[in-house]
């Protein structure tokens, strides 16, 4: 493989200091594993933060990706671009959208969604249109991103931030239709149909359809990001399809390309033709390469029945957690659906990424108390297993030996 064989005390001097990175480096992987440098083996419960779809040198997505470097990789978008209409075709149909654009990350689909938002309002004749975001919210690092975030530590040191937001509690409809009622220069409400950095928080199903409902009364756009919950890991395509309601606005990314970066804004009729040439655009965003990766991930989760595996396996490991850790001590709650899960407790608990990484387990933990599980969607049933049998011990021991602040 052509990672280092060892690391070095400063692994990575020229590298600025922006992670808190674990002291390994991983060689190579298959399925849902992978292995470091040193020849150690790690079942992978992070997918590369919900983007390792197919899990690690996939047989069906590696040739593809093969045949598609060897064709092309990057050519703009001065040109038409056949494999882009594609993948968004197969986007439009599994969604119930209109039409997408094509970018290279979260972030980027984000501020695509913010921008169409404003030209909405712009449109609509309001000078300074806003926007309803909330509390714990995470949409990115751009500044208009980091604007729209609900996390103060993550924005500090950047102010001053954009404004044009309006923030409010997740699951309470009461103040979103004060909101409504208060308002006049609102023209969309944008949220996490489950917040992810923000601790593994779902939407409840009564309250997207409350929103969805207060939107088609306000005229407003609902734009629902799908970043981290959408392409499957719930079960379903789309992590809003549990309620029953379509956006106007859906972001996407991560999950969309199996590790080749994607980002995409898909739009209905509402949103679909708010911008026009010129008023956006992207140099490698819609890359040939990016898009056959979306189309093989699309495709095989299709041949392979991944979305029900998410929901099988998902239910599966909640399951073992909630059996495993009953009445444990410092458990606040296990919540999540499909292989998106959080582990809550009631102290800070970064140390487990040291202590799972150890015991061969790949995690996360954000917003310093939540384990969060995001496995890659071929994740079997004897895996899951695994996990709870790794991840419980830890979760035990570590709550038995740490005081609560």
């Amino acid at each position: 493989m052509n990672a280092p064989e060892k690391l070095p005390a400063n692994p990575e001097p020229h590298v600025m200091k922006t992670y808190g990175r674990l002291p390994m480096a991983l060689s190579h992987g298959r399925g849902c594993w992978v292995w470091d440098t040193d020849g150690k083996k790690y079942l992978d419960g992070l997918g590369g933060i919900a983007v390792n779809t197919l899990g690690h040198a996939h047989p069906k997505l590696v040739p593809a990706l093969q045949d598609q470097v060897a064709k092309l990789i990057h050519t703009s978008n001065y040109y038409a671009a056949p494999l882009q209409e594609k993948l968004a075709a197969k986007l439009c149909q599994i969604s119930g959208l209109s039409n997408v654009f094509f970018g290279n990350s979260g972030l980027e689909a984000n501020e695509a969604a913010l921008k169409i938002a404003r030209k909405y309002g712009h449109d609509k004749g309001i000078a300074r249109p806003e926007i309803v975001v909330y509390e714990k919210a995470f949409h990115g690092r751009s500044i208009a991103t980091l604007s729209a975030t609900g996390n103060p530590k993550v924005q500090a040191g950047f102010g001053p931030l954009v404004e044009g937001f309006v923030r409010v509690p997740l699951n309470d409809v009461t103040a979103i239709e004060e909101v409504a009622a208060t308002n006049p220069n609102v023209v969309a409400v944008f949220l996490e149909v489950i917040q992810g950095e923000g601790g593994v928080n779902p939407a409840t199903i009564e309250y997207l359809q409350a929103v969805r409902r207060v939107c088609d009364q306000q005229g407003w756009l609902l734009m629902l990001d799908e970043v981290q919950c959408g392409i499957g890991r719930t079960g379903k395509w789309f992590a809003h399809q549990w309620a029953g309601i379509t956006p106007d606005v859906m972001p996407l990314a991560k999950g969309l390309g199996s590790g080749v970066p994607i980002g995409a804004v898909v739009c209905g009729p509402k949103a679909a033709h708010v911008l026009g040439p010129g008023n956006h655009g992207t140099t490698f965003g819609g890359n040939p390469l990016a898009m056959r990766a979306g189309i093989e991930t699309l495709t095989i989760m299709e041949e392979d029945k991944l979305l029900d595996n998410a929901a099988t396996v998902g239910a599966a490991l909640r399951a073992g957690f909630l059996r495993e850790l009953a009445g444990v001590d410092g458990l606040v709650e296990v919540r999540g659906q499909g292989l998106m899960i959080g582990i809550e407790l009631d102290r800070p608990c970064s140390e487990l990424l040291t202590r799972s990484a150890e015991a061969g387990l790949m995690i996360s933990v954000t917003a310093d108390s939540v384990i969060r599980l995001l496995p890659p969607l071929i994740l079997s049933l004897p895996e899951a297993e695994q996990i709870v049998a790794i991840l419980c011990p830890l979760i035990k021991a570590f709550l038995a030996s740490t005081p609560k602040p």
